[in-house]
C-alpha cells in the first residue's frame, strides 16, 4: 500500500501506520478477529488527507457495536477530553491515580512556599517521597503545555521545596506538571534538564498517563457507553470520576436513572479489569 497522509489534531500530517491502529485495538481487548475486520474498514476507507478523528470515529463505531466495554478503552484519550469543562475533575482523577499506588493524597489545597502561598493541584505523599503536582487540562487534544508553563511552574515548585525540605530531610521531594494532552520539545527538553517531573498522555514512554490507567484499571466515567453526556457532567459535579465509585458506591449510583443501574455496573465491572496481561 502507498503510504497515505493522515491529519491529526494538531493539523500536522503525518504517514498512516496500521501498526497503531492495530495496537490501540488490541489495547482496548479486541480479539484478532475484530480487529482483523476494523483495519480492513479502515483501509478501504483510507485517503489523502483524511482526519485521524474520522479513522476513530470509523473504528469507534465497530467496537461499540461488539461491547460497551470494548468502546469505553478505545475511546479512553477522548474521555480524558471530556473530564471537564472545569480542570477540577482531571485533578482528582491524577489523585486518584496516586492513591492507587499507595501515595496518601490531597487535591485542591493550598501551601506556604519560602516566599509566597501556592495552590496546589494535588499533593501525594509516602514514607520516602513528597510530590508537589500542577495539573494541566484542555479540552482541545492539539494543545501541548510550553516551555513557559514548565519554567513558570518549576518555579513554584521550587518555591514550595525550599520551605518544606528543612522540615522533612529524610524525604525526596518532587515537583509535577500532569498535562492531559501533550508537551512541546522545549518543555520536555527543560523538564529533563532541570528535574521537573512531568507527565502528558503518551509521555513519559514509561510511566504515561495512558499507562498508569491501562495498568490500574482506573478508567474515568467519561468512557462509559451506556451513560448520556448530561449524566456524566452530572456525576462530575459530585466528584464521581471513577468508574470504579459507581461499583463501590450505592449513593453514587442512585444518582443516574435506576433503570440504568444493572448495565452501567455490568460495563464498569467489564471496564475496570486491568488489562496488565495485554502490555
Amino acid at each position: 500500500m502507498n503510504t497515505i497522509l493522515v491529519k491529526k489534531y494538531s493539523g500536522d500530517l503525518v504517514p498512516f501506520e496500521i501498526e497503531k491502529l492495530e495496537n490501540s485495538l488490541f489495547k482496548s481487548g479486541a480479539s484478532p478477529e475484530l480487529i482483523e475486520k476494523i483495519t480492513k474498514e479502515v483501509l478501504s476507507c483510507l485517503f489523502e488527507g483524511i482526519s485521524t478523528k474520522e479513522i476513530y470515529k470509523r473504528a469507534y463505531s465497530i467496537l461499540r457495536k461488539s461491547s460497551n466495554a470494548l468502546a469505553g478503552r478505545y475511546k479512553l484519550k477522548k474521555a480524558i477530553l471530556e473530564l471537564g469543562p472545569s480542570g477540577y475533575p482531571f485533578e482528582a482523577f491524577i489523585a486518584h491515580l496516586f492513591e492507587y499506588q499507595g501515595y496518601k493524597v490531597e487535591s485542591g489545597i493550598t501551601l506556604k512556599g519560602k516566599c509566597v502561598t501556592h495552590e496546589i493541584d494535588v499533593r501525594a505523599e509516602n514514607d520516602s517521597e513528597i510530590h508537589f503536582m500542577e495539573c494541566k487540562y484542555h479540552s482541545n487534544p492539539g494543545y501541548k503545555s510550553d516551555v513557559k508553563i514548565a519554567l513558570y511552574v518549576h518555579s513554584r515548585m521550587n518555591d514550595l521545596i525550599a520551605n518544606y525540605q528543612p522540615k522533612f530531610p529524610n524525604k525526596k521531594f518532587t515537583g509535577w506538571i500532569v498535562d492531559n494532552t501533550n508537551f512541546t520539545s522545549d518543555a520536555i527538553q527543560y523538564a529533563e534538564c532541570s528535574g521537573l517531573r512531568i507527565m502528558a498522555w503518551n509521555y513519559p514512554s514509561k510511566g504515561s498517563l495512558k499507562d498508569r490507567i491501562e495498568i490500574s484499571g482506573l478508567y474515568p466515567i467519561s468512557c462509559l457507553v451506556s451513560l448520556t453526556k448530561a449524566e456524566k457532567q452530572l456525576l462530575l459535579k459530585e466528584d464521581i470520576v471513577l468508574c470504579q465509585q459507581l461499583l463501590d458506591s450505592d449513593e453514587a449510583l442512585d444518582l443516574i436513572d435506576k433503570r440504568k443501574h444493572k448495565k452501567v455496573q455490568e460495563e464498569c465491572r467489564e471496564l475496570t479489569l486491568p488489562m496488565v496481561s495485554q502490555a
